[in-house]
């Protein structure tokens, strides 16, 4: 169903969607997904960083060969 859209079905969601909320009320909600995405980008990262320092910490505490028990 969804894959006969096509760019003509694209436009006239766009100007439905556009009619029905106006131009102001859409492009505050384009800069609320923007910065959501953002925010998701930034979790993202410094999760990444956060995992990458804790394998760091664990790489740390392993005993050597030459240490007593």
């Amino acid at each position: 169903m969804l894959n006969n859209i096509g760019l003509p079905g694209l436009l006239l969601i766009a100007v439905v969607v556009l009619v029905m909320f106006g131009r102001g009320k859409v492009s505050a909600l384009m800069g609320e997904v923007g910065k959501g995405i953002t925010a998701f980008k930034r979790g993202v990262k410094d999760s990444s960083e956060e995992a990458e320092t804790n394998l760091e910490a664990a790489k740390d505490v392993t005993p050597n060969s030459n240490d007593k028990v």
